[in-house]
């Protein structure tokens, strides 16, 4: 992929590792430019961090309570990921949507709409009577995520106007949404083995009350931005085609890849892609303008972002099940196990923040962890039905986190790069949208190549095979599957970023770009 020449050339920068794109608002309201001594903005980035963190654990937190979720909702095996997937495919599919409506709705207005929508429909989710109640919550709980996240990013860049502080501000941030998922775990432990699997849905409502106290004092309102329209086109191909594609995934667990449901579903996700991109290719004000994916820094980042998003959930999914139903953990022990994890993903993203991204650039530091992460999970293949977690497990985990914190923490410094000032939004939020969209992916495409694998073991064993030991020969063919991606995904991302000294010339138009140090997590 090469850069297009609608991309205007970004002017230098200084020494920080923040994209001079994300200087200031484009459309000239900024949320707090100017707050003085009294440190309002970081009050403001606490705010804003809540929202995000609320967000993305969400993506995560019902994966531990899903075991109690299903016995009292009693749906099947088959169609337990839809409550990951429903969730993750609406964020997906509509944060780009999302990121265009925050544009014409003012930002401000967005995030408080944003907030919201999300805790009643948590609510709702929280109160579910039945299986379809409880996804389709969880469809539109992603729906308003999907209108939360590009505001609360966009308000995060055009609050801090000093270079220095933003590359401080956005090292948390990237640091809270790359930790996020894990700490979904760990509180949907806690939540599910204390209270009540519902409660994994009703704490929502204390986190957007806190945020939403905070942003209505201290977010300055803001100005609609102007030029901007809504691409309806655009968006019903974008979401019907996701749409076709993940169900295409799902369905195969009961027709078969084969199948006429599954082929007839992805091919036709397929062909509203197609159609999107024909549409938007001659749209006067598009939804997502080509050049901000087909620009190859920016294009490789989205790749990465997409990869990451289809490994974690999927090996969430997977462990989640088979730390509870095999090694017989409880909700709060199963949480805890993912602690490797989250410090992988911690060490990594101040590793590759402070030092590598920096010195190395993304052509290493990507691939690098992408095959970092094919080490993490195929180390998971070592699971078995009485396997131990020390030896087994934690190991994994580990690689997996800190090779996962390569590809995220990039695509969150490099995605907004080189864009135009009226998409800046559009390329920030290709981020999130690339990552939830793996999301969505992997819950379908892994739970399904387990499920197909788990049910060939047990029709070739007959009697001689356990439902444990079929589980177990499902889950480590998802994982080495995953390993096969990871690699895949390692040899593309290299191949397409380009040389350091390229980015370096693109940001600086000199010297390659200094990269702020972030704060611990």
């Amino acid at each position: 992929m090469n850069g297009s020449h609608h991309d205007s050339p970004p002017p230098p920068i200084p020494d920080v590792g923040v994209p001079s794109d994300l200087a200031g608002p484009a459309d000239g309201a900024g949320a707090l430019t100017d707050t003085g001594a009294d440190g309002r903005r970081w009050l403001i980035l606490g705010v804003i961090s809540m929202a995000q963190l609320m967000v993305v654990l969400d993506a995560t937190i019902v994966n531990i309570a899903l075991p109690s979720a299903q016995r009292a909702l009693g749906f099947s095996t088959a169609d337990r990921q839809w409550v990951v997937t429903a969730y993750a495919l609406a964020f997906g599919g509509l944060l780009l949507v999302g990121g265009r409506l925050s544009d014409l709705l003012g930002r401000k207005r967005a995030f408080i709409a944003g907030l919201a929508g999300f805790a009643v429909a948590s609510a709702i989710g929280g109160a579910a009577p039945d299986f379809a109640i409880l996804v389709a919550a969880r469809a539109v709980q992603g729906a308003f995520g999907a209108l939360l996240a590009p505001s609360a990013l966009a308000l995060l860049t055009t609050t801090f106007a000093d270079p220095r502080e933003r590359g401080r501000a956005l090292g948390i941030f990237t640091a809270i949404t790359g930790a996020g998922g894990a700490i979904g775990l760990l509180l949907g432990g806690v939540l599910t083995e204390y209270l009540s699997w519902r409660w994994c849905l009703y704490v929502n409502l204390f986190f957007a009350a806190v945020a939403m106290t905070g942003a209505i004092p201290l977010l300055a309102r803001q100005q609609r931005s102007r030029g901007v329209a809504f691409d309806a086109p655009g968006s019903l191909l974008a979401v019907g085609g996701l749409t076709a594609i993940v169900y295409g995934f799902s369905e195969a667990s009961t027709a078969g890849w084969g199948g006429g449901p599954t082929i007839g579903l992805i091919a036709g996700g397929v062909a509203l892609l197609a159609a999107f991109v024909f549409v938007e290719h001659r749209a006067a004000r598009p939804l997502l303008p080509l050049a901000v994916v087909t620009d190859r820094l920016r294009g490789a980042a989205y790749l990465g972002a997409l990869i990451s998003g289809i490994g974690i959930i999927g090996m969430f999914l997977l462990l989640t099940y088979y730390f509870q139903g095999i090694l017989g953990f409880t909700p709060l022990r199963a949480g805890l196990a993912f602690l490797p994890f989250i410090a992988g993903v911690v060490i990594g993203s101040n590793i590759v923040s402070n030092v590598a991204l920096g010195r190395l650039g993304p052509k290493v530091v990507v691939p690098v962890g992408l095959l970092l992460a094919a080490a993490g999970v195929a180390w998971l293949t070592r699971i078995g039905p009485h396997g131990t977690y020390g030896y087994d497990v934690a190991p994994g985990l580990l690689l997996t986190g800190l090779g996962m914190s390569c590809a995220f923490v990039t695509a969150f410094s490099l995605g907004p790069v080189g864009t135009r000032p009226a998409d800046t939004g559009v390329a920030a939020s290709m981020v999130n949208s690339s990552n939830q969209i793996g999301f969505s992916l992997g819950a379908a495409l892994l739970n399904t190549i387990a499920a197909d694998a788990a049910t060939t073991y047990l029709a070739t064993h007959h009697a001689a095979a356990s439902l444990a030991a079929a589980t177990v020969h499902g889950d480590v063919t998802a994982f080495a599957f995953l390993a096969a991606l990871f690699s895949a995904g390692a040899i593309v991302t290299g191949l397409l970023h380009p040389r350091k000294a390229a980015i370096s010339s693109r940001l600086t138009g000199a010297q390659a770009p200094a990269v702020q140090p972030a704060p611990s997590a």
